[in-house]
């Protein structure tokens, strides 16, 4: 079924042409997928939209610059023109393609790819941050749990929780789509698969927008907060976890039809997560097997591991120190499999006792000599 629907006759048929723009603004799904206006248009009126207060704190795509580097190339320019194609994003149009014959550019290498680098770098950091703050509203201990708790009694803030959570979700996933096709532009002006060879090297710098431990946090939070609360909020509709299958798996349904899959199965123990932690190259282990596989013990913990530990799968080195303890997951995981949960925590007390003991037990021996 082909859907074809022009600017002019939506704007006929509104009659607020602001509410027009605010539901646009609000449903940018909605606008990619019918392709109401050019994915630049739809990026900058998202920059400049509602959102835009939020935004001033964040960084993002520049994605009319990075266009515009493609366009004042020399060895692109003289393409540019019979090319007009080009211009309208028309994907499927491989003319640009057949016409050019580099395979690279120094100047856009040299522009395009430092300052692409040094803003998904931004972003990544931008949105951990952000992430990390949403997170310690919601689980936070201690002191800090009692002064939120008395502050929930004057004001609640569920709302304000949910709404910053869409907007870190909005602003992870935009400007993953801006990487995406700007990359794509990328190779489709030179011929090459550069811009494919970039993402790559993204995920080796860990800054791969969408393989980020922190979306599936946020994720994970979601589905807990509409567990607790009576409310349903609408954007938890795009995720879900199931557990009960052999293979647990978390799926988000993003825009422009970006379909992720994250199996939350431990690769060591080959059960569902347990304490699940995610090491700096972002793949998630149980945090006993971890530590398993690092030579530490448990309650020593991943910090502990030497910087020459590597990754179970990937084998890179040095991804211990900065491990995150995935909370949120945590829960999720701990209310949909109860008895699991408790058979694998008393087991998980019992192993570190043990570790515990033989560890003093040694230190004793090497001071005392027996």
């Amino acid at each position: 079924m082909q859907i074809c629907i022009s600017k002019r006759a939506l704007v006929k048929t509104g009659e607020d042409v602001a509410a027009l723009k605010r539901m646009f603004l609000d449903d940018l799904w909605f606008q990619i997928v019918v392709g109401i206006m050019k994915f630049g248009e739809t990026f900058m009126e998202y920059l400049h939209g509602e959102q835009e207060s939020f935004l001033d704190k964040f960084s993002h795509v520049e994605y009319k610059r990075l266009k515009k580097v493609l366009k004042s190339c020399r060895t692109c320019r003289s393409l540019h023109g019979s090319c007009a194609a080009d211009e309208e994003e028309d994907e499927n149009s491989d003319a640009l393609s057949q016409l050019c014959q580099y395979e690279s550019c120094p100047l856009c290498d040299k522009m395009f790819f430092s300052e692409l680098m040094k803003e998904a770098s931004d972003i990544a950091g931008c949105f951990s941050s952000g992430v990390r703050h949403l997170l310690q509203l919601h689980i936070a201990t201690g002191m800090q749990r009692y002064v939120l708790l008395l502050r929930q009694c004057f004001k609640n803030d569920k709302q304000t929780i949910a709404e910053e959570g869409r907007m870190l979700i909005d602003y992870v996933t935009m400007n993953a789509i801006a990487i995406r096709k700007i990359l794509k532009k990328y190779d489709k002006v030179h011929s090459s698969v550069t811009g494919r060879d970039f993402k790559r090297k993204m995920q080796a710098e860990h800054i791969e927008l969408l393989q980020s431990p922190w979306l599936i946090e946020l994720a994970a939070f979601y589905l807990n907060f509409n567990e607790s609360d009576e409310d349903s909020y609408e954007i938890s509709s795009q995720f879900s976890c199931d557990v009960r299958t052999n293979e647990p798996v978390m799926t988000l349904n993003l825009p422009d039809s970006m379909k992720l899959e994250y199996n939350l199965t431990c690769s060591i123990c080959l059960d569902i997560l347990f304490n699940p932690h995610a090491l700096s190259c972002g793949h998630l282990f149980c945090k006993s097997c971890a530590c398993s596989a690092a030579s530490v013990m448990i309650f020593q913990g991943l910090k502990s591991a030497s910087l020459e530990s590597k990754c179970p799968i990937c084998r890179e080195a040095g991804v211990y120190s900065n491990a995150v303890e995935m909370l949120e997951l945590g829960l999720l995981l701990k209310r949909r499999r109860r008895d699991y949960w408790k058979e694998r925590l008393i087991a998980e007390r019992a192993e570190m006792l043990k570790q515990s003991k033989d560890y003093w037990d040694s230190q004793t021996e090497y001071v005392t000599g027996y």
